[in-house]
């Protein structure tokens, strides 16, 4: 039988604070250094299977994501692009990495009403040092009774993660707006997955919604988190 909740995971960027926003801005600005080389929807294509391509060795993230860029700009234009234009696009990627942290509506009381009655787990990917800067300036930290940067997030990593700060993963919740990388792994690995979407996706999050799994939610925003986990079994 599975136990009850005893212990609640958190994703970070698009759940707690924004994020992609700013991947699109810079994304803009990506197409606009390129418009003489090929269209945006070429461009972006072109960069999203850079990205895919490179994720086992670059890994989520700003840095990984600006590397992406530059390997795009030298494909799309035969190794013409200009010493300037990769300049610009480095530059970009040095703006992400200091972009300032802007809480979620309902984000910060969602955390501090699960943290009275369970155990909290922050659990993100992404650059190690940009994902710890923003949690710093969250003002969300003290929150957590443990806080997880990896990889990659999947079944393995989850029934990990809650068998050593929780229960396990049977007792656990995971909350976050990516139905690939927050929910489902989730499900497998046997706890709940709570899908809170951002207005926004990131194309290689995308993944079908469990909407028939027994241990599938979903909320609009984190405002009612805190009686949706209080009705759960």
């Amino acid at each position: 039988m599975a136990r009850k909740v005893t212990t609640v995971g958190f994703d970070a960027d698009d759940t707690l604070w924004h994020n992609e926003r700013y991947f699109q801005l810079t994304q803009a600005h990506f197409a606009d250094l390129l418009s003489d080389y090929t269209e945006k929807d070429t461009l972006m294509q072109r960069l999203v299977a850079a990205e895919k391509r490179n994720l086992g060795q670059y890994g989520f993230g700003v840095k990984g994501f600006t590397l992406s860029m530059i390997e795009t700009a030298l494909d799309v234009t035969d190794r013409r692009v200009s010493g300037a234009v990769i300049e610009e696009i480095l530059n970009a990627g040095r703006e992400m990495l200091a972009n300032p942290v802007d809480l979620l509506p309902h984000a910060q009381a969602a955390v501090a009403e699960a943290a009275e009655n369970y155990r909290i787990l922050l659990i993100t990917k992404g650059d190690l040092l940009d994902q710890e800067r923003k949690l710093a300036q969250s003002g969300l930290g003290d929150l957590f009774d443990a806080v997880e940067i990896v990889s990659d997030k999947n079944t393995s990593v989850y029934r990990d993660i809650f068998d050593r700060h929780g229960h396990s993963a049977d007792s656990g919740v995971m909350v976050g707006n990516s139905v690939r990388s927050d929910v489902l792994p989730m499900i497998e690995a046997g706890g709940f997955g709570v899908h809170v979407p951002y207005h926004v996706t990131w194309e290689l999050e995308h993944a079908e919604t469990p909407v028939s799994h027994d241990r599938f939610r979903s909320l609009p925003d984190l405002s009612t988190l805190s009686t949706l986990l209080a009705g759960l079994p």
